[in-house]
């Protein structure tokens, strides 16, 4: 199964530069500098040290980025206060980064009570020095309804220009709004546009979107091998529904050579990080013993944590090893829950099976009208089973009027998808 789309992004961006402002020397750009050094080597203690001293000296892009380590806690202890602080120090400088860093500690109520005017008076200052960032986090503003009512148009307009400025997340949000015909006209061909711009900056989010456009085939031509290509990217990543998908396209062979093992590899990857749909597919991996050794005890591990998120699939299995006693305690109620969970989300497999413990009265009073219900809604399906099981209810008269016309009808549609026992029984009505 591959995954959904993923959304608008809201949430904080406010980055770090790597860059050195060139110019005059001073002694705080040579301690800002070594700063940077430190913190691109991840030795966050040192380039704090170092980030202190600068904005000590009045270095406004160290009190930006100081601001920025008391904020995330990267070499000191985390205090929104002291990153309010900071920010507001680098902001009365007129630096962008911490006019906007300071706006969105207004808008968060990081270090400070929330206030919307506030907020949007020191973000539009950053805009007004044209900080791709700022445009963004003003399109969430207003596409959040920030500072009052929402105002999507507005919002793709902000999108767009920051977008334009080369700002990966706007470009990722103008290509959701693009997708989804959000503010703006519903364009596949500009929405995978922008999720290009974004994923080749190396946004997970985008290559995972980029990725399901080809997969799909929406606003660009389908090319499994290209889905491959950027779930590939995403995933090495550790964007998990990626990870998830990619196991997937391993598994089943689409646009890479199948590889079990490498679909286990991903699918584990996935799993750990909770995705429902690889914990279940992993689950498949141990139950039959494909891409790795077989153990049942993982394997059933493994749907319960699947099933127990909602994913209908792994609630059908789980239900089976409690129908049949596999590795956990035989238990025909548990069996009739875990079917009902997967029935009411309209999983024939659930569905169907839910009407055999009907029937049968496995772990619910057993009930021939409620069967026959679960039975039509599995064959409407398609589910030749289902579709024999209500073929057997018309022509017995089970919880249903009897009605041999609509018998042959059901059985016929079973027997029209190979399902040998709907051929049989449409030969014994050919002999009546």
């Amino acid at each position: 199964m591959i995954g959904h789309h993923k959304t608008i992004i809201g949430a904080l961006a406010l980055l770090l530069t790597a860059s050195i402002f060139s110019g005059c020397v001073s002694k705080g750009w040579m301690e800002y500098a070594e700063a940077v050094h430190y913190y691109k080597a991840e030795q966050y203690e040192s380039a704090a040290m170092h980030f202190t001293a600068a904005a000590d000296l009045g270095y406004a892009r160290a009190q930006g980025a100081l601001a920025y380590c008391y904020l995330f806690g990267k070499g000191v202890e985390k205090d929104e206060k002291e990153a309010l602080k900071w920010f507001r120090s680098a902001a009365e400088q007129g630096f962008a980064k911490g006019q906007l860093g300071l706006g969105l500690c207004y808008a968060n109520g990081f270090g400070v009570e929330k206030n919307a005017v506030e907020a949007e008076k020191w973000i539009r200052k950053a805009v007004d020095q044209g900080l791709a960032e700022a445009q963004y986090n003003l399109g969430i503003f207003y596409h959040t309804g920030t500072g009052g009512e929402e105002d999507i148009p507005e919002a793709v307009k902000w999108y767009r220009m920051a977008a334009e400025n080369g700002f990966p997340l706007a470009q990722y949000n103008l290509a959701v709004c693009y997708r989804d015909g959000i503010g703006i006209e519903q364009d596949g061909a500009e929405a995978v546009k922008w999720y290009r711009k974004a994923a080749k900056k190396g946004l997970a989010e985008a290559q995972y979107n980029l990725a399901a456009c080809y997969h799909d085939g929406t606003g660009v031509k389908q090319d499994d091998a290209e889905a491959v290509k950027w779930y590939r990217k995403a995933a090495e990543q550790g964007y998990a529904e990626a990870q998830a998908d990619l196991g997937t396209f391993y598994g089943f062979g689409r646009g890479v050579k199948r590889d079990q093992a490498e679909a286990v590899k991903w699918w584990k990857a996935a799993a750990e990080q909770g995705v429902a749909r690889a914990q279940y597919n992993l689950g498949f991996c141990y139950a039959n013993g494909e891409g790795v050794e077989k153990d049942l005890d993982k394997a059933i591990d493994l749907y319960r944590k699947s099933a127990e998120q909602g994913f209908a699939e792994a609630q059908v299995n789980l239900a089976v090893c409690y129908l049949n006693g596999e590795v956990v305690e035989q238990d025909d109620a548990k069996a009739a829950e875990w079917f009902r969970k997967a029935a009411e989300q309209g999983n024939a497999g659930g569905q169907y099976n839910l009407a055999v413990c009907y029937f049968k009265g496995k772990g619910v009073e057993q009930d021939n009208a409620k069967a026959a219900e679960w039975s039509l809604k599995a064959a409407e399906q398609g589910l030749p089973e289902a579709q024999c099981g209500l073929g057997v209810c018309y022509h017995e008269g089970l919880g249903v009027e009897q009605d041999y016309a609509k018998a042959a009808e059901w059985f016929r549609k079973a027997a029209e998808q190979g399902f040998e026992p709907a051929k049989e029984a449409l030969k014994g009505l050919d002999n009546n």
